[in-house]
């Protein structure tokens, strides 16, 4: 996906709140967004998602995509599981499999009991659970996230934690804003900043690795999830990954023909800094 001069504004003689806005998200990336109130992060969110259209430029690319707005309309006419089924089968999902999955994230995010309950019946708290609920029932090709953890319980937001970047495992892209900076802090591919209507872009700050000792019969496959770095063992290699590209490595490893055996997996030193 990608915006090219993307331009944003309300009214034809509206301030521009976003402007010469460029930007890509290719699968596999977890993205954060920054900056301070009334910036235009959640416009931006909006246009990602294709709540928005842009006043100028293009949006090229957009996959499936799954948006948790910042306010959930939970006056709905519908039960919880109910609404998330309907979810479901927008997202292409059967009858049967878009049940099965509303069913699963209520539980996941210990919600169950509330399936049959009117969502405007419900507490905020698990209105939220609901609403972050029918952004992940139909395994997007891009979830994006405006404060999505915000009324959530600290189990909730681990669920969410988990479920995202399990998304950016599975090839999905995740576009999130979030109070919390210490939020997924570490695992992001990029963070950009909205400052005076324009998207300016900031490095990461580096995160935990991961170490994977993995012996096979075949060679090493040149392409891996994460571009690890690969030192050679007696018998076997060791990789170095991001901590958010693990379970993608590990996963290309088990399916490569033949399949890499793991011996090990551990957290990675952390780097020395430098003596002055």
């Amino acid at each position: 996906m990608e915006l090219r001069d993307v331009g944003r504004r309300y009214g034809v003689r509206g301030r521009w709140v976003l402007r010469d806005v460029g930007l890509r998200v290719p699968g596999g990336t977890l993205l954060r967004i920054e900056g301070g109130n009334g910036s235009g992060k959640s416009t931006l969110l909006r246009l990602l998602a294709g709540v928005d259209a842009p006043s100028a430029g293009r949006i090229t690319g957009r996959p499936r995509t799954a948006y948790v707005p910042e306010r959930f309309p939970a006056a709905l006419p519908l039960t919880a599981l109910g609404y998330l089924t309907r979810l479901g089968r927008i997202h292409g999902l059967g009858r049967r499999a878009a049940d099965r999955a509303a069913r699963d994230w209520l539980e996941r995010f210990g919600a169950g009991r509330y399936a049959r309950t009117p969502l405007r019946e419900l507490s905020k708290g698990t209105t939220q659970k609901v609403a972050v609920a029918q952004g992940l029932v139909g395994a997007p090709g891009l979830l994006v996230l405006d404060e999505a953890w915000t009324g959530l319980d600290g189990e909730s937001r681990r669920v969410l934690d988990r479920a995202v970047l399990d998304r950016v495992a599975d090839g999905g892209a995740v576009v999130f804003v979030d109070h919390d900076p210490r939020r997924l802090a570490g695992v992001c591919q990029a963070v950009h900043r909205v400052e005076g209507g324009r998207l300016v872009p900031a490095p990461a700050a580096p995160g935990p690795r991961v170490r994977v000792e993995a012996e096979g019969a075949g060679p090493l496959p040149d392409a891996l999830p994460g571009d690890p770095d690969r030192e050679p063992l007696p018998g076997a290699v060791r990789l170095t990954v991001a901590a958010a590209d693990s379970d993608a490595l590990l996963r290309a490893l088990l399916t490569a023909a033949p399949p890499w055996h793991i011996r090990s997996v551990t957290a990675a030193p952390a780097p020395e800094e430098p003596h002055r």
